[in-house]
């Protein structure tokens, strides 16, 4: 054989022999990541942290009964915000890329070229009885990755940055910056200022607040319950001192310029101690919370309702509805005496009266008894010896208000109205001892709400609807004034014209329109059941009297009295008898003035 040939396919040989040896090299599949690089980590689970900063204080978080509370390297309660956010990326990191250990034993020193002879960070993760622990060295040469070693496991990370982030630069980012640290709400209040005490409680039942100190009396819930969300909004403006020893009076917490106790149930749940303000910014002043160390500064205005004076804390109102109205009497000087009482979900009668009631008047004069304030607390202590001197011995107006008609205990409230002050009108609720005032403004809007009701007087209820009917029904209208007749047949929608004998001019769309609003028409106010001097109410021969004839032969006749700007008082026979009220000022002015009036120069 020839010795070239046979070198040539010894060369060939070797080269295929190479070829599949990188073949297989190549193309076997890459090892494939772990899913996390602490891939069994559970955050709920997790029971304590602590990192470990290169050139840094360590810092170390425990979890008790649900908190998060920082033990080195000052013991306060912790940021539960932050340190979830770190456990949910810890979660979820994953590695990039796996240095592996058959690679790592390639490098002459793996420790030193990634970073992990002095990691910049240790951070321990307890879950029970498991602990993990990652170290973190130095970053990438593009700086967006970092080497990370899991001690325990072979192999070094390359992550992204991001989750570096969560870590905290100082102690105090993971310190909770809330000033009272209050999430679960309270029921329970005590508020020391000095030497007066405050104490508030909220009835568990109708979750309404009560003052049971320095006196017995209903809370003003609203504010209680503002002042409470401006102190869970509150927040640490700067933490000032950790000493123990550190001289309490020098910052005006000992004694405290105001204690705050709150609870729920038997339970303390925050207790603040509030100090002087901070000489370097007033607007600043220095807290503490009972049971820490920790002295720090916080915003002044958040705080501004704690220190009202006790009657801040009180109801303004003097009724709060805890259920629905069904009954109110009416309780007034001489006769003036009725009950309302519901009957439906919005049908109300007069015991003893057959004519409809309002009830819009009703629910008028409920929402105006229940947005009364106290304008002032006039008087604390009563005695029935005080009495005579604000009227209320003799009330000239009693209202109860009841959940149950002739249920003793479902009385709601029972104002008594007693005379006028120079600046307010007095009042008390027979449950209570206390005297308050309100405005006479306040006062008229209950006087004359919807028609002069505190007048005491049941027919001022009455339904406000004097007919209801359509004005395809009506077949003619008659108009008298001043000795003369005025009548307009009706021959067909928008179509009217002069009866036999009736002269002028008329305007038959609005004919029409008035004929639909004299089929609804609504009494501004009622102003008497009983006419028997029509000229007090300016009714005298030769006014304006309207009448409307119906299909079926019905007459409605309708007289006006005295005019009083842009309206009138009118009067029409209801149930047989004669009623006058307050004529609607808009449909006067624009239908029954221009278009059903005979003026005094018509033949």
């Amino acid at each position: 054989m020839n010795p070239k040939h046979t070198l040539t396919w010894l060369a060939v040989a070797l080269a295929l022999f190479a070829f599949i040896v990188a073949w297989r090299f190549f193309q076997r599949p890459a090892a494939a990541l772990p899913s996390g690089v602490l891939p069994g980590l559970q955050p709920a689970a997790v029971t304590s942290i602590q990192l470990s900063p290169n050139n840094a204080p360590e810092i170390s978080v425990v979890r008790t009964n649900g908190n998060w509370v920082m033990t080195e390297p000052v013991v306060y309660p912790a940021q539960k915000t932050s340190i979830d956010a770190l456990l949910g990326a810890l979660q979820k990191l994953k590695p990039a890329i796996v240095i592996s250990p058959s690679d790592l034993s390639q490098s002459h020193n793996p420790n030193s070229e990634y970073g992990f002879n002095s990691p910049q960070l240790s951070l321990a993760v307890q879950s029970g009885d498991e602990r993990s622990e990652i170290l973190v060295g130095s970053k990438t040469a593009p700086g967006d990755q970092v080497f990370v070693r899991v001690v325990g496991r072979e192999g070094v990370f390359v992550t992204d940055t991001a989750w570096l982030k969560l870590i905290p630069g100082s102690p105090d980012d993971w310190r909770d910056s809330s000033l009272a640290g209050l999430e679960d709400g309270c029921d329970s209040i005590i508020i020391t200022n000095g030497a007066k005490v405050i104490e508030l409680h909220c009835d568990p039942t109708n979750h309404l607040w009560q003052m049971t100190r320095p006196l017995p009396s209903r809370a003003n819930g609203n504010y209680i319950t503002s002042a409470l969300q401006q102190l869970q909004a509150a927040r640490v403006s700067q933490f000032v001192t950790d000493n123990s020893n550190a001289d309490l009076s020098a910052f005006g917490l000992q004694p405290a310029n105001l204690n705050l106790w709150l609870g729920r149930g038997s339970n303390c749940m925050a207790a603040l101690d509030l100090g002087k303000s901070s000489t370097n910014d007033p607007s600043q002043l220095f807290a503490r919370r009972d049971g820490w160390n920790t002295i720090v500064t916080t915003a002044k205005t958040p705080l501004a309702p704690w220190y009202g004076d006790f009657n801040a804390f009180r109801d303004p109102y003097l009724l709060e509805l805890t259920a629905p109205v069904t009954g109110i009497e009416m309780i007034g000087p001489d006769t003036n005496h009725f009950v309302l009482q519901r009957q439906a979900a919005n049908r109300w009668e007069i015991e003893g009266e057959k004519f409809p009631v309002d009830p819009d008047s009703v629910q008028s004069l409920i929402r105006a008894l229940a947005a009364l304030r106290v304008s002032q607390f006039v008087k604390n202590v009563v005695t029935p010896a005080d009495l005579p001197a604000y009227g209320l011995t003799n009330p000239v107006r009693q209202i109860i208000l009841s959940s149950a008609s002739g249920d003793t205990n479902a009385v709601i409230a029972h104002l008594l109205f007693g005379q006028m002050g120079t600046n307010e009108v007095f009042v008390q609720r027979t449950d209570e001892d206390f005297i308050y005032g309100i405005t006479p403004d306040d006062f008229s809007t209950v006087v004359t709400a919807d028609g002069n009701v505190l007048d005491g007087r049941p027919w001022e209820f009455r339904d406000r609807r004097i007919w209801n009917f359509p004005e395809n029904d009506v077949v003619q209208i008659t108009v008298r004034q001043n000795g003369r007749m005025r009548q307009m047949n009706r021959t067909g929608p928008n179509k009217w014209s002069l009866a036999a004998g009736s002269q002028g001019i008329i305007n038959p769309p609005a004919i029409e329109e008035a004929a639909h609003q004299l089929g609804i028409l609504t009494a501004v106010a009622w102003i008497s059941p009983n006419v028997t001097n029509p000229a007090i109410f300016g009714l005298k021969p030769g006014n304006l009297s309207v009448t409307v004839t119906l299909k079926n032969g019905q007459s409605m006749s309708l007289d006006f009295g005295a005019q009083n700007g842009n309206t009138a008082l009118a009067a029409v026979t209801l149930d047989g008898r004669r009623w006058a009220f307050v004529f609607s000022p808009q449909i006067f002015e624009s239908l029954i003035a221009p278009y059903l009036t005979i003026p005094s120069s018509a033949p």
